[in-house]
């Protein structure tokens, strides 16, 4: 984490080097060095994370690394938010340096006490220096140093992953059976041609254990005449890997082994294997795979002969199975069920030779605690319940596991291996994920993380870099799908487009990077058990809710504040604690805080780049608002506020304006929407670097439709209450939004048009597009948005043959017609809608037939019918699409639903068609009464 330190420090000595040139006479050169020296240090820094260097001299001097760019960053921070309170002085830094440095005497001139302290500052950083470069002579000629490469590092302790699959009984195993027939399958059946065989997970699955019952099953033995088992790891040697493979091959033929292996070269190595394979039919298994090249070497000594050869690879990383010309055979495991995980913690923690394998009933409420942190994975139900085993059988003894298990994870002998076999997957991420990652250690646990509030925090935080031709956003994507495929993040919603919208950390995982976290000073939580923070702490987590938690929180260096479970907070004392907050914070995050007001103290965080009041019942921004000018997202979802002050247009820096509330209608079908946007003050065009804005209301800001059009940075537009008027100012302004995505737009009323059959042409990328109230004539243009993945339509009342054009897009995922149709019939021609997956029929009161021809839709997954009156007949066709899985009705004829039914003897007329829909239901709104088919 130091790197990122040294990050944030070099930005900003880049800066100020720029922008500060007159007040850093006498010292430029100084400051320069620096910059050098601390550049030099970041390479080093990278350079020892990559071997996985770690004693007490490397941390000594990490620490030391830390502090500096700490104070410095401390320095510059602070004499920034000066220049920014004083703007017409003169000042220097100097009386800002001297506080975090050393006092100096007052009567030095300006430039003698800005000299001073610079030099200061460079004395550490050489001095650092220096030790960086006797660490380096030490490490590289004393074999007593206690460093460790990368490559013993995965020596130096023992790895269960390497004996226990060996030695493990089968009756040992909890839930192997039905994945070990699946790939002993793949391995005997299908093709001919030589075909590669992932299997993906995050690390203490089981994946070596599955794979090395699959490998010894006597099926195999007998298929294949030549095996191997390679344990890949971390680090390795293709030469070593490749004689391993021939020594092996040799040994299962009970040949003698070729001479002269030691002395022959890669490609030597490689032509010895291919000729001994010809015409063989051999598998190989290469367990623990972290880097894709493997492949690269060992697709040329593993020859396809075409007879039905096969190669297993075991890796955490889903991008490594994507370069495995595995053509489309990867196996994902996953965590033990519910069933499985209670049977396997039992044989553990409750031996047969004394329980029996049954848990004493005093325990089992706790003990199941204890199993939902292990979420399904073996490794951790085998160690923890391994150490309960040993334990008495006391309440307390286990609950004192329960609530301390963080603790133990670090400290307990027992759990050792289990922490250091799911922190290798940490320990190998590039430096710029690691940041990004330990970020997550901030949310309470079992929390569900929106993708879109982290991307926004890393990008606040400084984690994210830029890259040629993408924004940040999309770099920190990158970032985020990156840790997902390394099976660190599990994913949790998929929205409608078919993308991540919110993830979370395994509980065990979670403790480990929480621990990491306080370790490096990286980021903290403060609860009611832990109440002590280190001086120099960049980022707060609160999760209590105790009335004294804003006592002693108050830090000088934080960076990042969070506040979580405020459900016993008073609006009175939660205005105490936001009073107190200190004046250098980047990052402050209330979602649901108790405020009803705008705090005021908040306008002086000059630094503010983050800041989230979503669901806080305050409803207005005081003008002073302007003062921060360094604010990137400001989120105001779900508040009181309907107006936005004038002083606004100031925030030149601002990319993300959330700023909507919802309303419940009692009437769905006579609302035309529940989502409430604000007035827009004028000069709102001004905010060029805005990429996301929602919602305008358009009746209340209407003059400032025009100015949407200097907004050409906009990802994401929300409007509501457009008038017909306002349409051709509307469509010239989103004409030159070449970059927006998403679209959602709703008229004033039921009555009055969507005035857009003008734009032309449409924003080239459109992927959302959300139109809501009536068409007078459907527009052409959106026939040819071939990037479109949604569309929702409500209250078009289109009529005849006018929503053929919806045909033509090539790329739907998802579409909902909500009283967006008046006609009596519709057909789903064939060979239409190749990529659709959800279809939603709303509402739509004339509809009598619903025709799907054969080869349409044939990804459809889901299909909702809801308020379709007159639809007597299940949709025809629909027994063509073998993919759909859920059914879904709401206040559908009940002549419908009896066609459909399947109860004792009775058979619906129309059940042969949907027998093969896994999930039906029907539901009455009225009563909530839910009948499954």
């Amino acid at each position: 984490m130091a790197e990122s330190a040294v990050k944030f420090l070099l930005d900003k000595l880049a800066a100020l080097l720029e922008g500060e040139a007159k007040l850093l006479t006498g010292v430029r050169r100084e400051v320069e060095e620096i910059k050098n020296e601390m550049e030099s240090i970041r390479a080093f820094l990278r350079d020892a994370d990559s071997r996985g260097e770690s004693n007490n001299v490397v941390e000594a001097w990490v620490k030391q690394v830390k502090d500096v760019a700490y104070d410095t960053e401390d320095v510059l921070d602070e004499y920034m938010l000066h220049r920014a309170q004083h703007p017409h002085r003169n000042g220097s830094i100097a009386t800002l340096l001297r506080k975090t440095i050393r006092p100096a005497v007052s009567h030095f001139s300006t430039s003698h006490r800005i000299a001073t302290q610079i030099q200061e500052i460079n004395t550490r950083v050489r001095n650092i220096k220096g030790r960086i470069e006797r660490y380096h002579l030490i490490s590289s000629s004393d074999p007593g140093s206690g460093s460790s490469s990368g490559s013993s590092r995965s020596d130096s302790w023992h790895d269960p992953r390497v004996l226990a699959p060996l030695f493990i009984e089968d009756s040992e195993i909890v839930g192997i059976e039905n994945p070990k027939q699946v790939l002993i399958g793949l391995l005997v059946e299908g093709v001919l041609r030589r075909v590669v065989i992932p299997v993906v997970g995050m690390g203490g699955l089981g994946k070596t254990t599955l794979v090395r019952k699959v490998y010894e099953n006597p099926i195999l033995k007998r298929w294949f005449e030549c095996c191997a088992w390679i344990t890949v790891s971390q680090s390795y040697k293709p030469k070593d890997l490749l004689t391993s493979v021939i020594i092996q091959f040799y040994n299962k033929t009970k040949e003698p082994v070729p001479q002269g292996l030691d002395a022959m070269e890669e490609v030597q190595l490689i032509e010895t294997l291919r000729l001994y394979l010809l015409q063989k039919r051999y598998v190989v298994v290469f367990d623990d795979v972290w880097r894709a090249d493997l492949w690269e070497f060992m697709k040329y000594a593993l020859p396809d002969c075409g007879c039905g050869s096969r190669i297993m690879v075991t890796t955490r990383i889903h991008d490594i199975a994507s370069c495995l010309e595995s053509s489309g055979y990867v196996y994902h495991l996953q965590p033990l069920c519910r069933e499985e995980a209670w049977s396997l913690f039992c044989k553990k923690a409750f031996p047969s030779n004394t329980l029996g394998g049954n848990c004493p009933p005093e325990l089992e409420e706790l003990s199941r605690k204890i199993l939902e942190k292990c979420e399904g994975l073996p490794l951790a139900i085998v160690a923890i319940s391994g150490l309960l085993s040993k334990k008495n059988k006391k309440l307390i003894e286990w609950k004192k596991l329960h609530d301390t298990l963080g603790s133990e994870l670090e400290s307990n002998y027992n759990l050792t291996s289990l922490t250091r076999i799911l922190s290798l997957s940490y320990n190998d991420l590039p430096y710029y994920l690691k940041s990004c990652f330990l970020y997550l250690s901030i949310f309470p646990e079992d929390y569900s993380i929106r993708c879109t509030r982290l991307i926004r925090l890393w990008i606040a935080e400084g984690f994210v870099k830029e890259k040629r031709d993408k924004t940040l956003e999309e770099v920190a994507e990158d970032y985020l799908d990156e840790l997902i495929r390394r099976s660190l993040i599990q994913v949790g919603e998929i929205n409608r487009g078919g993308k991540v919208s919110s993830c979370r950390v395994h509980d065990l995982m979670r403790e480990i990077i929480v621990s990491k976290s306080g370790k490096e000073n990286f980021s903290m939580m403060l609860t009611e058990q832990n109440t002590t923070l280190p001086d120099k702490i960049r980022r707060l987590s609160i999760h209590n809710s105790g009335e004294n938690f804003a006592q002693g929180i108050i830090v000088a260096h934080l960076r990042s504040l969070f506040v979580f479970r405020k459900d016993k907070l008073t609006t009175s004392l939660f205005h105490t604690f936001v009073s107190s907050t200190p004046r250098l914070l980047k990052v402050l995050d209330l979602e649901g805080a108790p405020l009803k007001s705008f705090p005021d103290e908040l306008v002086n965080l000059f630094h503010l780049r983050f800041l989230s009041l979503r669901k806080t019942k305050i409803e207005m921004l005081p003008r002073s608002f302007g003062n921060l000018q360094n604010l990137e997202t400001l989120d105001l979802k779900c508040t009181n506020v309907l107006e936005l002050p004038i002083e606004i247009v100031k925030l030149r820096k601002l990319r993300h304006l959330l700023v909507y509330h919802y309303t419940a209608h009692k009437n769905y079908y006579v609302s035309l929407d529940v989502v409430h946007g604000i007035k827009a003050p004028t000069g709102i065009g001004s905010l060029q670097a805005l990429q996301k804005l929602a919602y305008i209301d358009a009746f209340e800001a209407g003059s400032v439709i025009g100015e949407l059009g200097s907004l050409t940075q906009l990802r994401r537009l929300g409007i509501r209450n457009l008038r017909k008027k306002d349409g051709m100012n509307l469509c010239v302004a989103m004409e030159k939004m070449i970059n927006l995505r998403s679209f959602d737009v709703a008229s004033i009323s039921l009555q009055e048009p969507l005035p857009l059959e003008s734009l032309w042409p449409p924003p080239p990328l459109l992927q959302h597009l959300s139109l809501q109230g009536r068409l007078e004539k459907f527009p052409d243009w959106i026939a040819s948005l071939e990037n479109l993945i949604v569309l929702r339509l409500r209250w078009s009342r289109l009529q005849g043959d006018t929503i053929k054009a919806l045909l033509m897009l090539p790329n739907l995922v998802h579409l909902a017609l909500i009283q967006a149709y008046d006609g009596e019939g519709l057909c789903f021609e064939a060979g239409r809608f190749q990529k659709l997956e959800r279809l939603s029929l709303n509402g739509l009161e004339g509809l009598k037939l619903v025709t799907i021809e054969k080869g349409a839709m044939p990804n459809l997954q889901r299909l909702q019918l809801k308020r379709c009156d007159v639809l007597q007949k299940v949709p025809l066709g629909i027994e063509h699409l073998t993919n759909l899985r859920e059914l879904p009705m709401y206040d559908m004829p009940e002549e419908l639903v009896k066609r459909m039914q399947r109860k004792d003897e009775y058979q619906g007329e129309d059940y042969w068609r949907v027998q093969h829909i896994p999930f039906i239901r029907h539901v009455y709104t009225k009563n909530w009464n839910v009948k499954f088919l």
